[in-house]
């Protein structure tokens, strides 16, 4: 059961044909003109997303066959429901007709309330569809975004993650692995790569895409860092990447860079973490609330009203929905934060208290902090404290003043980051 997409539009289509059964069950005895027009429209608009999934093969990938089916089961009803209005309002008459000799077009008032409330309800769910074929036309315009890197299977050719490699590895060279932190990697992290491989900092580098992030597809459910660790060392593999290397986290991104390291001993030149994410502030991305919210943007995420208003007034490109600053409104991107959230606490805890246990002593660490960050929440400071500690060798810790949680935002940021890297190769 599972679609390589987010799974919110399967919801909100089986949501509006319910929707759609509903009021033609509610309001059966009273048809009118009035909302078979709307349902003939909805059915018309229902048929355009039917065709655009089905056509566009990368939204045929991601919806799978549950997503065609429920579009598909959605246009039917909606077809149904004007066929139904239609014959009840031909019996209605043939009845009238048959006991008074005429057609009744009086209505009582309580059936002009149930025509009015009928018809505005269709209204509504005519414009849910439209909302609903504005963001997949936003989404078929963003699958012709190329992905830069190449994408795997994993996980038993369930779903694929991009990876990207970039530079000329020297024999014994290590290669820097960068993990993305809350946003894609390509926003904030790549660029400072590309200056790290241009002033000759590191000789290669490679990145990749959590799933259900930019170009990588969603993952199955429940995802935990050791299951994304693991995937994440199928794809090197299947590229034929054998490292050794330096591994980079940032934020949440540090969780799944010690688990990886953790797995991959032999491996592992050195650890660089960036204000990252220690393991017992992980109940901050766990909390029930987080949990809520984060559920209730994906199942509006289809509507897709922040990303429309985006491209239409902000000028949001599609390189701005798929890695950049709009990112975050994606049901992709929603649901792969809903999965780390339902496992922060249980599966992904666990992995991480046992990555730190068999960590070798032995391997480098650098620790960078945000200065802001530290300042403000003294908690954070404590654990970035500690991350100094997960081995025996550390290289550097340093706290940038007057940086963000993103340190590499600010010029002071990147060259520290850049001097301690070097430290690492």
């Amino acid at each position: 059961m599972h679609s390589r997409g987010s799974g919110f539009f399967d919801f909100s289509y089986t949501s509006l044909t319910a929707g759609n059964l509903l009021v033609s069950l509610l309001f059966f005895a009273t048809p009118s003109k009035a909302q078979r027009i709307c349902a003939f429209a909805i059915s018309g608009l229902l048929l355009i997303d039917m065709i655009i999934i089905l056509a566009v093969s990368r939204l045929r990938l991601e919806e799978g066959w549950i997503g065609i089916a429920s579009v598909i089961w959605a246009t039917v009803i909606a077809a149904w429901t004007v066929m139904t209005d239609r014959v009840v309002a031909w019996g209605k008459k043939e009845e009238e007709e048959r006991l008074t000799g005429r057609e009744e077009n009086r209505r009582t008032l309580r059936e002009w309330c149930s025509v009015f409330t009928s018809s505005l309800l269709m209204v509504v769910f005519i414009l849910v569809v439209i909302l609903l074929s504005a963001t997949l036309i936003l989404r078929s315009r963003d699958a012709s975004l190329e992905a830069p890197g190449q994408k795997f299977f994993v996980d038993g050719n369930k779903y694929q993650i991009h990876l990207f490699c970039k530079g000329k590895a020297t024999n014994g060279s290590s290669t820097l692995l960068i993990e993305g932190g809350e946003n894609p990697v390509e926003l904030g992290l790549v660029p400072f790569a590309e200056g790290a491989l241009k002033n000759g900092t590191v000789t290669r580098y490679c990145y990749w895409d959590r799933p259900g992030i930019a170009w990588s597809d969603n993952a199955p459910s429940p995802l935990s860092a050791g299951m994304v660790a693991d995937h994440l060392s199928e794809a090197l593999v299947s590229a034929g990447e054998e490292g050794p290397w330096v591994v980079m986290g940032a934020g949440v991104g540090g969780i799944y860079s010690r688990v990886f390291a953790a797995r991959q001993t032999d491996s592992i030149k050195g650890i660089f973490l960036v204000d990252a994410l220690h393991e017992d502030l992980l109940s901050r991305i766990a909390s029930p609330r987080r949990g809520l919210v984060l559920w209730g943007r994906g199942v509006l995420s289809p509507l897709g009203l922040d990303r429309l208003s985006g491209a239409l007034f902000k000028g949001r490109t599609r390189e701005d929905r798929v890695w950049g600053i709009s990112a975050y409104q994606g049901g992709k991107f929603i649901k792969a934060k809903l999965q780390e959230n339902l496992v922060a606490e249980s599966l992904t805890k666990s992995e991480i208290t046992t990555a730190r246990q068999i960590q070798h002593p032995n391997t480098p660490v650098v620790v960078i902090s945000s200065g802001i960050r530290c300042h403000d929440d003294y908690e954070w400071q404590e654990k970035q404290t500690d991350l100094a500690k997960i081995t025996d060798k550390l290289v550097a810790w340093n706290i940038v003043k007057k940086a963000p949680h993103e340190v590499w935002t600010t010029f002071e940021g990147r060259e520290i980051m850049e001097k301690q890297l070097a430290k690492l190769f």
